[in-house]
Formats: structure tokens, sequence, C-alpha cells
């Protein structure tokens, strides 16, 4: 498993329209493994895309590194519930967020306030950048998955 994106599956990412996720969006490259993941900024719902929630942990699992990035800590990603019982997994950079977001969603609930996953440290990586890619880096990534 990779020490910086929390996966052994390199080129999964991006999951949703993998080609056009990589010709207009910004990339995080991982410096460990090459693996790419969104990092784009929503201007729409002024987010960044691990702010949105996910269907899993370890779907967001390969988003946790774009948010330790984006805000230069360790952050962790947390079990919410609405009120229909249905969960879902975000991202939140400590508890103060957690509970800011809770406030703000009434029906939404996080029995523990404990993240499920969160790394021991922030470290940052050799190598790893965040750019658009080139033309050639989107056909040789698109080719490797």
């Amino acid at each position: 498993m990779c020490i910086e994106c929390y996966t052994e599956e390199k080129r999964i990412t991006p999951l949703l329209n993998p080609l056009d996720c990589l010709k207009n969006h910004t990339q995080y490259i991982y410096g460990t493994c090459g693996r790419c993941i969104c990092i784009e900024h929503d201007p729409k719902r002024r987010l960044q895309r691990w702010n949105f929630p996910f269907k899993s942990l370890e779907i967001a699992k390969l988003y946790l590194r774009t948010a330790d990035y984006s805000v230069k800590k360790s952050c962790g990603i947390y079990e919410i519930e609405n009120k229909t019982g249905r969960c879902s997994y975000k991202i939140f950079a400590d508890s103060d967020d957690l509970k800011t977001y809770l406030k703000k969603n009434s029906g939404k609930t996080c029995e523990s306030m404990k993240p499920v996953f969160v790394s021991d440290e922030y470290r940052e990586y050799k190598n790893s950048q965040v750019q658009k890619l080139t033309s050639e880096e989107i056909v040789k990534y698109m080719s490797e998955r």
C-alpha cells in the first residue's frame, strides 16, 4: 500500500469521467506512486472535491491526501448519518470543522465524533505536484489504468 495515498491501486482515480477530469481539472500528483486525484475547486459550491460526501470509506480515503495537502495538516474521515439512517463519509480538518458542519446540518449526526480514519501526522512528500496534466501525461496515465 502506498504510504501517501492509502491504496494499492495506483491508477484507480479519477473515478467518474476520468478522461474529462484529467483533461479539465487540476490534479494532485502523488510523488510516491504517481497516482492523480482531482484537487479542483468547485466555484459554484465554493468547495474542493474533498469537501463532498463520499459513499464509502474507501472512496473517502482516495481523497484524504488532497485535504491534508490543502490545509497542511492531518485531516480525518468521519462517518455521517442522516435522518433516514443512510451513512456517508466526509473529510474534515478537525473536530471543530465537524461540529460546525453538524450545527449547520441539523439532520446529520456523527455518533462517535471521532474520525474513522486519519493519518498519524501531516507530511510533505518529495516530488508531489499540483497541476493540470499535459495531453501526453493524460494519454500515459490512461494507458496505465
